[in-house]
């Protein structure tokens, strides 16, 4: 499952006396590269203002009447500007628009310089972030300063943005649920819900009896079990499972799933020891992991703040994302370590098909054979982008970074499922997270994103953010 595109309201701006063709022109050129690059859009009709254009208030305030009755629909703005442009429109228009903008301005050509062919887009950009930031209106502007939409650059700032779109627009009104209390000795995992709340994100908590008593009252003849039994077969080598071990986490799977679509949840955090594995004899590792590949965001040991910060890295690149421990040392490389955890990690990450086991850990406490569910395998090697979120007076605190798993190898009696992690002045990265208070895991995803991870954080959602 990927995240879909986002959708874009189109908005051009005018000066009266520039020709007409250029209005006409930009809106084709506009639309026909944002469909080719799988984007939707919604744009003013051409007769509703002179070439369906913007440049006077009234004008602006019959977008924003647009605007109003498309709510839901779009999920970002394009503000393009074919000539200078009028920004006292552009104010009228957008000031409500509650959606990231895109400023675009068009090159002039230098041998199109005479006042029938000139544009003054690059100009009229200034004057549109101008008095955008007096207004104290949020908007992006990409670099190059004006671009044509055929041009590549253009293709990458749309990607650019299509992924700050994607992230803004999820984290607004975002559930997430924590099931279980924190593990006592857990303090590092502490959140502040209302902090959250705060920001626009709920989170819905239940206790974990409560999962016991709807996994225990499924008949194994339940088509859902049975549904589930048959996903979880051919996701993961089972050789060696107990079979009421297997239909325990079947079970536990079924619950899951249940609960993400009562409560509506984006993303959901699980308190995943010992209770599960004393009463049931099975870990939830290899149910994340699968949950996770499907794209939802789900974090082990009721660390709701990573499992924050999975949905919006998830949302950014698109695909999937895991949360790791920060775990060891990886010999004497300082640039690099070794990111695990016990199998939550979702397939399309993997060098291959994971292997349930029993938990090596929890089987030195509880004795083997209660504890199955762990998910062997290794993360394949790809650049990826990792964070984590704590709350402390009313606001959420991230970090984000980037980095690569590399192809290094790790002893083979290395349980769970990890990679080595090679990230630039990774031990200046270890000591700002540690002086900062953050916790001992971290989400990663698919692909370097932070840019517009960041921008969306900071300027659109209210965030703290610090780049290691």
């Amino acid at each position: 499952m990927t995240t879909e595109k986002t959708t874009f309201a189109l908005f051009f701006g005018n000066r009266g006396f520039f020709p007409a063709s250029l209005q006409a022109s930009a809106r084709k050129e506009m639309i026909e590269v944002l469909n080719k690059l799988g984007h939707k859009t919604i744009a003013l009709d051409p007769a509703a203002t002179r070439y369906g254009a913007v440049e006077t208030p009234d004008e602006g305030e019959k977008y924003s009447n647009f605007l109003r009755q498309n709510r839901g629909k779009y999920g970002g703005v394009i503000l393009c500007l074919p000539n200078f442009g009028d920004e006292t429109g552009a104010i009228a228009a957008l000031k409500d628009a509650g959606v990231p903008i895109l400023i675009q301005a068009y090159p002039d050509e230098l041998d199109k310089m005479a006042p029938a062919f000139r544009r003054d887009a690059f100009c009229g950009k200034f004057s549109i972030m101008d008095v955008f930031t007096q207004y104290g209106l949020p908007f992006t502007a990409l670099k190059p300063h004006t671009v044509h939409p055929a041009d590549e650059k253009f293709q990458a700032q749309v990607d650019y943005f299509d992924r700050l779109c994607r992230v803004v627009n999820g984290m607004k009104k975002m559930v997430v649920g924590a099931i279980g209390a924190r593990t006592t000795a857990f303090k590092t995992v502490r959140v502040d819900e209302l902090a959250l709340q705060g920001h626009d994100i709920t989170v819905e908590t239940l206790d974990l009896s409560d999962i016991l008593a709807r996994l225990k009252a499924l008949e194994d003849a339940d088509p859902k079990v049975k549904d589930k039994a048959e996903v979880l077969r051919n996701y993961a080598s089972w050789d060696g499972v107990p079979e009421t071990a297997f239909n325990n986490l079947v079970k536990l799977g079924v619950v899951l799933d249940a609960v993400v679509e009562e409560y509506h949840m984006d993303a959901l955090a699980i308190r995943c020891w010992i209770e599960l594995q004393q009463q049931l004899g099975i870990s939830p590792c290899v149910l994340l992991s699968e949950m996770n590949d499907r794209g939802l965001a789900v974090a082990c040991e009721v660390d709701v703040g990573n499992a924050v910060t999975m949905y919006a890295l998830k949302r950014a690149s698109g695909v999937v994302a895991a949360c790791l421990d920060w775990n060891n040392n990886y010999g004497d490389e300082e640039n690099k370590c070794i990111l695990f955890h016990c199998g939550p990690v979702p397939q399309r990450m993997m060098a291959g098909k994971g292997r349930v086991t029993d938990h090596a850990i929890i089987a030195k406490v509880l004795g083997q054979g209660r504890s199955y569910g762990c998910n062997v395998g290794r993360i394949a090697p790809t650049p990826f982008t990792f964070g984590s979120m704590l709350t402390k007076n009313g606001r959420l605190y991230f970090y984000l970074g980037e980095g690569r798993f590399t192809d290094d190898s790790i002893p083979d009696d290395f349980f769970g499922c990890a990679g080595v992690a090679e990230i630039p002045n990774l031990q200046d990265t270890l000591q700002t997270i540690g002086y900062l208070g953050h916790r001992h895991h971290v989400s990663v995803t698919p692909g370097q994103v932070a840019a517009p991870v960041r921008e969306a954080f900071e300027k659109y959602l209210g965030y703290e953010v610090n780049m290691v």
